[in-house]
C-alpha cells in the first residue's frame, strides 16, 4: 500500500474509498465492509452524507472478523457548514461524528466548505487535535486564495485539502498553493464524477491499451503520480465497476504505468 506523509508526520494511504451519496445505511455498511475486505484502509465519510453510523458499523464488523485492526484504518469525516456558526457548535459536531462512528478518534477531520465562521470551527478542531480526538485536521473545497489566507492566519496548518481533481479539472494552481504550504491534496470525484465519460475517451483508451491497464487505472494513477490521494467509490460487488475498482487497487499498489 502506498502512503503519503502529512505535515504532522502521520502517514495517509494514497488510495481510499468514498461513500458520498450512499444514503441507504445497509448499502453503505456493506460497501464499506467490501472495500475493507478488498484491501482499502482509508474510508472517507462526512456528517452531511448521513452515513457515519453505517461506516462505523462496517469498521466494527471488519475488526470483529479479523480483517484488520482499528489502527490499520484511516477514517476521515467532515464538519458541515451548519455546525460552523461558532466554536461550541463545532466542538459538538466533532463529538457527534465520533459518537456516530463509534470511534475514540478520527484519523482525519475536515472542514467541508469555507463557509460560516470557519475560523472558529478550525480553533475547535485545533483543540480536539491537541486532545487526541483528531489525529490530523484539514479542509475541503478551499480554493487557492482562500487556502492562502487560511494558512497565513491559523495556528495549525491544515494537513489535507480535499478538492475536485481529475484529468478534466487538473487544478495546477491549487496544487502549487498546497505544495507551498505543505498541504496534501486529496481528490474527490477522481474519475470525473460521472460527468465526462472518461471510459469512452479515445486518448485514455490508447494510453490504457499501451500499458495493458484499464482506463480507470490510468486516471487514478495520473493523480497518484502527482502526489494526490484518490477516493473512488463503488457500491456493487461483482459488476464491471467493481472489477475495475479491484484492478485499480492492484495497479496503485503493485504495478506501475
Amino acid at each position: 500500500m502506498k502512503f503519503i506523509a502529512l505535515n504532522n508526520g502521520k502517514n495517509m494511504p494514497m488510495e481510499g474509498f468514498g461513500v458520498f451519496q450512499v444514503r441507504d445505511k445497509e448499502e453503505c455498511r456493506r460497501s464499506a465492509l467490501d472495500a475493507i475486505r478488498a484491501g482499502y484502509r482509508l474510508i472517507d465519510t462526512a456528517a452531511s452524507y448521513t452515513n457515519e453510523d453505517a461506516v462505523g458499523a462496517a469498521i466494527r464488523e471488519a475488526v470483529a472478523q479479523g480483517l484488520c485492526a482499528r489502527e490499520e484504518l484511516f477514517i476521515t469525516s467532515k464538519m458541515w457548514v451548519q455546525d460552523m456558526e461558532n466554536y461550541d457548535m463545532a466542538r459538538a459536531a466533532i463529538d457527534r461524528s465520533l459518537k456516530n462512528l463509534g470511534l475514540e478518534y478520527l484519523d482525519l477531520y475536515l472542514l467541508h466548505q469555507a463557509m460560516g465562521d470557519y475560523f472558529s470551527a478550525w480553533r475547535a478542531m485545533e483543540d480536539a487535535y491537541e486532545e487526541g480526538k483528531l489525529r490530523a485536521i484539514g479542509v475541503s473545497n478551499f480554493y487557492p486564495n482562500i487556502l492562502t489566507n487560511f494558512c497565513e492566519t491559523v495556528r495549525i496548518l491544515p494537513a489535507v485539502n480535499q478538492v475536485e481533481l481529475h484529468p478534466y479539472f487538473a487544478q495546477p494552481d491549487a496544487l502549487e498553493t498546497m505544495a507551498y504550504y505543505g498541504v496534501v491534496p486529496e481528490a474527490w470525484a477522481p474519475l470525473g464524477g460521472g460527468r465526462y465519460n472518461p471510459f469512452e475517451n479515445e486518448m485514455l483508451q490508447e494510453i490504457a491499451a499501451a500499458h495493458k491497464k484499464s482506463v480507470g487505472q490510468v486516471i487514478l494513477r495520473w493523480n497518484v503520480q502527482r502526489g494526490v490521494v484518490v477516493i473512488p467509490k463503488s457500491t456493487h460487488m461483482g459488476t464491471y465497476k467493481e472489477k475495475q475498482r479491484r484492478d485499480m487497487w492492484k495497479c496503485l499498489n503493485f504495478g506501475t504505468l
